[in-house]
């Protein structure tokens, strides 16, 4: 349970005023509160803390705010209340956004480090309200966690203790493949990739769910750190590259928040989880690999290691037929161009699960963006010497030929969606601080929830 929440009747009333509103709300308040906002400079601080002139106690709070809509009005307020609890006076759908808002902006990444003060708490009265809030935020906060976790701790035996703990809790099944029984069972790919770390490669695989609920199955490419490889990153390249198995902590977070809600969905999550590392086995530009699905992959970059990990789990993961397959991943340095870090982009085979998918994060304020499966791009990964190559000859539309690299491991009848994301704030927002974050699986939960219920 987050310690930002707790479930209370009662708490130091916190108010939000509109800001085009201001000067005809205040005129209405008695003359006390109007001088002692003026006091205080309200109009332009933003934020009124006022105390009880009997007992010298905090008694009420004020926060200016653009719009009552903003999902991320409380964003910042976790970290400028004083430490108390406090108890939003909002109608129950506008508490839930800027209780959650709240929630994610108290977040910190304390592992390392001393712990931080007592911050402030909101009072949440319904139970049902509660659990839910807790659900939401402990699963994107997982995946800051699991994200901002140095390479070091959260390496392919660490991901599959956090996937097996998890079964556990929810009453699921792990099993995993582990170093040289990936060639055994035919995992090439994942294989070849993580063969020159210490740290041996695994397809980890979490189920959970009743046998006849309509499956969905998730896919996370979980690269733990991503040196280049051969084709070997520049420093500042690989600072935080430990970010490369955002995508693995995107599903395995999804996976909780579905889990817990108790979504009537059987649910099927595979993590190719590796280190792309140098050493005197590390595969090479110009080899070629045969793929789980058979497509022989001539490697043309090594730093391409992302999308060979996920084709043979693509390839797996059909085994099932599910009604859905999404896989998420730090794919594609294109992609942040095009969009930049702060937007995910995804592509999709079926029209009406991306549409659902959208409408579903601008209802969550969580807003992800489509780009187009553009198949003239396809020529762009040709092989001289094999089926294809494991990136195009241009660097135009990375995202795109990655994709299309990715749609090749897909079987036409699958309806899939393919999120290219960021893992990462490069800056502090309201609600989202520096470091690790959850693109679109707010997004995601919001859809399924909505078409499995």
């Amino acid at each position: 349970m987050s310690a930002l929440i707790r479930h209370s009747t009662s708490g130091i009333p916190l108010f939000f005023v509109v800001k085009n509103d201001l000067a005809a709300w205040q005129q209405q308040q008695p003359t006390f509160l109007q001088n002692w906002l003026n006091s205080c400079d309200f109009a332009k601080q933003g934020l009124a803390l006022v105390v009880d002139p009997q007992t010298g106690a905090l008694s009420q709070v004020y926060c200016l705010v653009n719009s009552l809509d903003d999902f991320w009005l409380a964003g910042d307020l976790a970290n400028k209340l004083p430490a108390g609890l406090y108890q939003v006076q909002a109608c129950e759908q506008q508490l839930e956004q800027i209780a959650l808002g709240f929630m994610l902006g108290g977040y910190e990444f304390s592992e390392y480090k001393a712990k931080g003060a007592a911050k402030a708490q909101l009072a949440i009265a319904d139970a049902t309200l509660y659990a839910r809030l807790n659900q939401q935020a402990n699963a994107i906060n997982l995946v800051r966690d699991l994200v901002n976790t140095p390479a070091a701790d959260m390496m392919p035996q660490h991901l599959s203790q956090v996937m097996a703990d998890l079964a556990l809790t929810y009453d699921g099944r792990f099993s995993e493949w582990v170093g040289d029984e990936l060639l055994e069972q035919n995992y090439p790919t994942i294989h070849m990739v993580g063969r020159a770390s210490e740290n041996k490669p695994r397809l980890l695989d979490l189920r959970w769910g009743a046998d006849d609920a309509p499956l969905v199955t998730l896919v996370g490419k979980g690269v733990c750190f991503d040196s280049g490889g051969l084709d070997l990153k520049p420093s500042s390249g690989m600072r935080n590259m430990k970010k490369d198995m955002g995508g693995a902590a995107h599903v395995i977070g999804l996976a909780q928040l579905i889990m817990a809600a108790k979504l009537p969905v059987r649910l099927r999550v595979l993590v190719p989880a590796v280190e792309n590392a140098v050493s005197r086995n590390a595969f090479r530009p110009g080899d070629v690999i045969k793929t789980r699905k058979g497509i022989m992959v001539e490697i043309d970059n090594t730093d391409a290691e992302g999308r060979l990990v996920l084709c043979d789990a693509l390839t797996e993961a059909q085994n099932d037929d599910p009604q859905l397959l999404i896989d998420f991943a730090t794919l594609t340095g294109a992609c942040r161009i095009a969009l930049g870090t702060e937007l995910p982009g995804f592509f999709a085979t079926d029209r009406d699960v991306a549409n659902g998918i959208i409408d579903a994060g601008i209802a969550v304020a969580d807003p992800v963006w489509q780009l187009p499966l553009f198949e003239q791009y396809k020529s762009l990964l040709k092989s001289d010497v094999a089926d294809m190559a494991n990136c195009a000859s241009t660097p135009f539309g990375g995202a795109i030929t990655a994709a299309l690299y990715l749609k090749e491991f897909v079987e036409p009848t699958t309806p899939w969606v393919h999120f290219d994301v960021m893992a990462w704030n490069l800056r502090s927002l309201p609600g989202r601080p520096v470091g690790g974050e959850a693109l679109g699986i707010r997004a995601v939960f919001n859809y399924l929830e909505s078409r499995f219920h």
